[in-house]
């Protein structure tokens, strides 16, 4: 059998192939996506899912209904549905109170406003800007959400907004950055570097974000907000899957910090250039 690159606890046990970092909850095995079934508490694999039900008889009918009713209220992809609603609420208060410019990020302006570097995904000048941008994420934001989980999940959001804010600090000093699209575009990068992972045909995506890259040029957008938040969420996903197993969580926050740090210091450079 040929070697695999990688710590073979980063491999689903039902499929050796499949790499992955999400653990059963129960029994701590490497489970792919596939094998995954959410529970109250993180993902477990089929086999303490079919113990589980097996042993579900015994328990008394108000405890069952109890634990339906909170995986039914667990499920959801929270930090997804947070990110969305912050949106909504940001786009209120920017129509009521004129908050916009504490949060858009202009490069212009990065040393005074450092912060919005990070908050800009959450702006929106128009009704169908965050229409689009909230149905994108509800979309995409949850699959990515249930494939990282929430802390990876939240990490990968904001370095995909900084890396974006970072590339039109280098390329568009004049520009604005405002809008999911970075973050969009950096979920994007984590199910591209994740499922070529595992061995998925991933031509259709490149294509995808090959022909949006074009259109944005076309129509004169800054494209290269995306590219950089296209850039920092492949870099943070190819991290979580080089690092995945569980001896290895120091390295992988620090390998993460260290992606952090590297844009924090281009934005410092630029900006003091």
């Amino acid at each position: 059998m040929t070697d695999l690159p990688y710590d073979r606890e980063n491999y689903c046990y039902r499929h050796p192939n499949r790499q992955s970092f999400i653990l059963c909850q129960r029994c701590g095995r490497t489970i792919c996506t596939a094998c995954q079934t959410q529970a109250s508490v993180g993902v477990h694999c089929p086999e303490c899912v079919a113990t589980a039900r097996q042993n579900a008889p015994k328990q008394r009918p108000a405890a069952v209904r109890a634990a339906r009713a909170w995986r039914s209220n667990s499920d959801k992809p929270l930090a997804t549905y947070v990110a969305i609603g912050i949106m909504a609420v940001v786009f209120l208060a920017g129509l009521l109170l004129d908050t916009n410019r504490f949060l858009a990020y202009f490069p212009v302006a990065t040393a005074l406003q450092p912060w919005t570097m990070l908050t800009h995904p959450f702006v929106h000048v128009s009704i169908l800007s965050l229409l689009l941008d909230g149905l994108v994420l509800f979309l995409i934001g949850r699959q990515v959400e249930s494939m990282l989980g929430r802390g990876r999940f939240i990490t990968l959001f904001f370095i995909s907004a900084l890396a974006g804010a970072v590339a039109l600090l280098l390329f568009v000093p004049g520009g604005a950055a405002i809008g999911a699209g970075p973050v969009i575009w950096g979920f994007f990068g984590a199910i591209l570097i994740y499922s070529r992972s595992q061995g998925s045909d991933v031509r259709g995506l490149l294509i995808m974000l090959g022909l949006f890259l074009v259109l944005g040029i076309v129509l004169g957008s800054t494209w290269q907000v995306n590219v950089g938040g296209l850039a920092g969420g492949s870099a943070v996903t190819a991290v979580y899957l080089r690092f995945g197993a569980i001896r290895q969580k120091n390295q992988q926050t620090l390998a993460i910090a260290g992606i952090a740090a590297v844009l924090v210091v281009i934005a410092a450079i630029a900006v003091l250039r």
